[in-house]
C-alpha cells in the first residue's frame, strides 16, 4: 500500500514537510520529524499507521503520558474501529493484540527487557522524543532507541529542539537510515502581546511585543518609553488582575484562551472567583450540552465521591465556560476539561504548565501569569524554549488566522528580559540517561559483557560526551572530562549488586531475576526491604502502608510526623530507615546516586483508604489533592504488581498471598476511576 492512497483520502492538502516525512517512512527509512506545536506532526504519524497495516504488520505508539495515551487511543479507536486498536498503559489493558496499540513508552521498555515477540511490529512512533532530556525518565527513550529489534522502523515527533541533526545522527549511528525532517513554521502565526494595567486611566492596554521595520522585528519600543512616565510618588503601571485582563480579552476577541497560572492553587481560585464575580461565556444550549457531558464523563463515580471533589462547584464553573486543570484533579475532572475546551465549549481554561506536555488543548490565545518559575530551590526566568512550548497551544488550525501570545507586565522584569525571552527559541536536546540497577540486570540478563559495555557507548548521552571530548581536546579548552563514563559508572552498580548476592559474575542470581521484576526509582532498595522481610507478616492495610513509603514524594521538603496507626508500622518504619541508611552508605563509598529515602506522609491514607474509608472522610484530614491522592494509589498498584513478580521469584509465599487482597481494597472508587481510558 502507496502512502499517495493515504493523501488521497484526506479531506486536505498534507504541508511539504508532511509529505517528506512520509515519503521517507514508504523508503522503509526512520525518520525524526521536528515541528512546532499545532503543525501536524500527528499526521506522520498516521501515514506509518497506515503504511504497516497495508502491509498486515503492527504499530506501536508511545507517549510519554497515560492521559496522552488514553486520547491517541480514543482518537484511533474512531478512526479505525475499537477491534483494531489496543492500549496498554500500566493501569489499562485493552484488547493488547490489536494491529495498533498505543503505550507509555516505559511499556515498550520493559516488554523489550522482557524479550516479548516483536517480529510482527514494522513500526514505532516515539511521540515527544524530546522527553528523553526529563531528568527521572528520560533514560527510557533511550533504551528503547538503542534495544529495540533493527527491523523495526521508529517514527520520532519532536517539539523543536536546537540540535536535531545532532540527534539525527546518533540515531542513524543506532538505527540505520534515518531522515531528519525539520519544520519551523507554524501553520497559524503567532503574535506576541504585552498586557498592562494603567492605573490613571483605569484601563487594560494590550500592546505589540515587536514592531515590523525596514530591518526586521525588533523590540516595541514605544513599551519602554510608556513606562518611563510613572506618574509621581503613585506608580502608574501595574500588573493586569486575572480577571481584568479576561474581560480586555474578551472585548478583543481574543477567546478561547489558555491562561497559565504556575501553582495549583493559583488556577482554582482564579477559575471560582470567575465563575462568583459573574463571567458568563456561555449560552444556554452549551450549558445544557456542557451540563450533559460532565454528568456523562463523571458517573462511574459514587455520589460520596462526587461530594468529596466539590463537583458542584467545579460544574457550576464548567457551565460558566470556565475551568482549572492541574495534576491535582482527578482524571475524570482533567478529561472532561479537555474534552469541553478542544469542542469550544469551555472558553477559559487556568493551567499550570502541566498541560504544555502533549495533551492536544489548543487555545486562541495563550496568557503568562508571570515568566519566572519555582524550580524546587528557587525563582528562575523561563528559557525561550519554554515560553515557545508554552505558548505553542495559540492559535487554531482551521479555525484561528493568527494565535496571541500574551505576557503580562512586571515591575521586577525589565522590558528588555521579556521580549528576550519571548523572542521565539528552542532547547538544546541533551540526554539524561544513565543506568540504574534495573538497567544493570537487564543489560547483564541480555547481552554478553562486551555487548552490555558497547550498548551503553552508544547512547545518546555517551555520543554527546565524546563531542563535548573532540571540542575540549582543541587548542586552548583544556583537558578532556575524566573517570565519568556511563560504562565506569555500570560496573560500580554492578560492583555493588555482585556483593549483595544479586549476580554471581555474569550471571544473575535469583535476587537479580526479582530486580529485573521491578522498575520504581527504588528499585534495588525495595528488593532489598523484600528480602529483608520488610513486607513480609502485615496485614493488607499495614502492606499499603509500607508501600506507600516508596511512591509518595511530599511536593516540599518537610519533617513528616506520623501517628503509627499500629505498631508494626512504627517498628517497620524504624527497619526501613537502618536498612536505608545502610544501603545509601554504600552507594556512596562506590560513587553512586544514593537512592532517596523513603517518605512516610502518604501512610495514614494509604492505610486508611485500605481499610476501605471514604474518600470524603479522608479528604477532610489532609491538605493533598483529590488527584495527588489517586495519583499515589495508582502508583502504589503499580508498584504491589512489581512486588508481587519478585516475592514469586524470591520465593516469599506470604507476601505473593497478601498482595492481591491489597491491590483489591486499594483499586476501588475514585482510585478505579482513575484508570478508566
Amino acid at each position: 500500500m502507496r502512502i499517495d492512497g493515504f493523501f488521497e483520502s484526506l479531506a486536505f492538502r498534507p504541508d511539504p514537510f508532511q509529505t517528506m516525512a512520509a515519503e521517507a517512512v514508504e523508503r522503509g527509512a526512520s525518520v525524526v520529524v521536528t515541528a512546532p506545536t499545532g503543525a501536524g506532526k500527528t499526521l506522520v504519524a498516521e501515514a506509518a499507521v497506515h503504511l504497516s497495516l497495508g502491509k498486515g504488520r503492527r504499530v506501536f505508539y508511545t507517549t510519554p503520558l497515560k492521559a496522552l495515551s488514553n486520547q491517541k487511543f480514543r482518537d484511533f479507536a474512531a478512526v479505525y474501529g475499537p477491534e483494531r486498536v489496543g492500549l496498554l498503559t500500566g493501569d489499562n489493558t485493552i484488547n493488547g493484540g490489536a494491529p495498533i496499540v498505543v503505550m507509555t513508552t516505559e511499556v515498550l521498555r520493559n516488554m523489550i527487557y522482557a524479550g516479548a515477540d516483536l517480529a510482527p511490529v514494522e513500526t514505532v512512533v516515539l511521540d515527544e522524543v524530546h522527553y528523553l532530556q526529563d531528568r527521572f525518565r528520560g533514560a527510557v527513550w533511550e533504551e528503547v532507541i538503542i534495544h529495540a529489534p533493527r527491523h523495526i522502523r521508529l517514527v520520532c515527533l519532536s517539539a523543536t529542539v536546537a540540535n536535531a541533526d545532532e540527534f539525527t545522527e546518533w540515531l542513524r549511528a543506532r538505527r540505520g537510515r534515518t531522515d531528519l525532517v525539520v519544520e519551523y513554521h507554524r501553520p497559524v502565526p503567532l503574535e506576541r502581546w504585552w498586557a498592562v494595567k494603567d492605573r490613571f486611566e483605569n484601563e487594560v492596554h494590550v500592546l505589540p511585543l515587536f514592531t515590523e521595520a525596514a530591518a526586521g522585528r525588533r523590540p516595541n519600543r514605544s513599551i519602554p518609553r510608556m513606562l518611563a512616565h510613572r506618574g509621581g510618588r503613585r506608580r502608574r503601571f501595574s500588573t493586569p488582575r486575572r480577571l481584568e485582563l479576561v474581560e480586555r480579552l474578551a472585548t478583543l476577541d481574543m477567546l478561547p484562551a489558555i491562561y497559565f497560572v504556575f501553582s495549583r492553587a493559583g488556577c482554582d481560585e482564579s477559575a471560582v472567583r470567575a465563575a462568583g464575580a459573574g463571567v458568563r461565556l456561555t449560552d444556554r444550549a452549551e450549558q445544557e450540552e456542557i451540563r450533559r457531558r460532565a454528568e456523562e464523563g463523571t458517573a462511574h463515580l459514587e455520589e460520596p465521591d462526587l461530594r468529596a471533589l466539590h463537583y458542584d462547584r467545579w460544574l457550576t464553573a464548567l457551565e460558566k465556560g470556565v475551568a482549572a486543570h492541574h495534576a491535582g484533579l482527578v482524571p475524570a475532572f482533567k478529561e472532561v476539561v479537555e474534552q469541553l475546551f478542544c469542542d469550544g465549549l469551555v472558553k477559559l481554561v487556568f493551567a499550570t504548565e502541566t498541560l504544555a506536555l502533549g495533551i492536544n488543548m489548543p487555545a486562541r490565545t495563550v496568557v503568562l501569569d508571570r515568566l519566572t518559575k519555582f524550580t524546587g530551590e528557587g525563582h528562575e526566568l523561563m528559557l525561550p524554549g519554554e515560553f515557545t512550548q508554552l505558548t505553542g497551544r495559540a492559535g487554531r488550525r482551521g479555525i484561528d488566522t493568527v494565535g496571541h501570545g500574551v505576557v503580562l507586565h512586571s515591575p521586577y522584569v525589565p522590558f528588555e528580559r521579556v521580549s528576550s525571552i519571548a523572542d521565539l527559541g528552542s532547547h538544546p536536546l541533551r540526554s539524561s540517561f544513565r543506568p540504574n540497577y534495573n538497567m544493570v540486570v537487564n543489560l547483564i540478563a541480555n547481552y554478553p559483557r562486551r555487548q552490555a559495555e558497547r550498548l551503553l557507548e552508544a547512547s545518546f548521552a555517551q555520543f554527546q560526551r565524546r563531542r563535548v571530548r573532540v571540542v575540549r581536546r582543541s587548542p586552548g579548552l583544556g583537558a578532556p572530562d575524566g573517570g565519568g563514563s556511563l560504562v565506569s559508572r555500570f560496573h560500580r552498580a554492578r560492583g555493588l549488586l555482585e556483593e549483595r548476592g544479586y549476580l554471581r559474575g555474569w550471571k544473575l542470581q535469583p535476587p537479580g531475576e526479582a530486580l529485573r521484576r521491578v522498575y520504581n526509582e527504588m528499585d534495588f532498595f525495595l528488593v532489598e526491604t523484600v528480602r529483608a522481610g520488610g513486607f513480609s507478616n502485615v496485614t493488607p492495610p499495614e502492606l499499603a502502608a509500607l508501600v506507600s513509603w516508596f511512591v509518595y514524594e511530599p511536593r516540599r521538603d518537610a519533617e513528616t510526623v506520623v501517628d503509627w496507626p499500629t505498631e508494626t508500622l512504627h517498628r517497620r518504619w524504624d527497619m526501613v530507615n537502618d536498612l536505608w541508611e545502610r544501603h545509601a552508605a554504600d552507594e556512596e563509598g562506590r560513587r553512586l546516586p544514593t537512592t532517596r529515602p523513603p517518605q512516610s506522609g502518604f501512610s495514614l491514607l494509604a492505610y486508611a483508604w485500605a481499610q476501605h474509608r471514604d474518600l470524603e472522610d479522608l479528604l477532610e484530614d489532609t491538605a493533598l489533592a483529590p488527584g495527588d491522592f489517586v495519583r499515589n494509589a495508582r502508583q502504589m498498584l503499580d508498584v504491589l504488581r512489581q512486588l508481587r513478580d519478585a516475592a514469586e521469584v524470591l520465593q516469599d509465599e506470604d507476601l505473593a498471598r497478601t498482595v492481591p487482597r491489597v491491590k483489591a481494597a486499594v483499586d476501588r472508587g475514585v482510585v478505579a476511576a482513575g484508570g478508566v481510558a
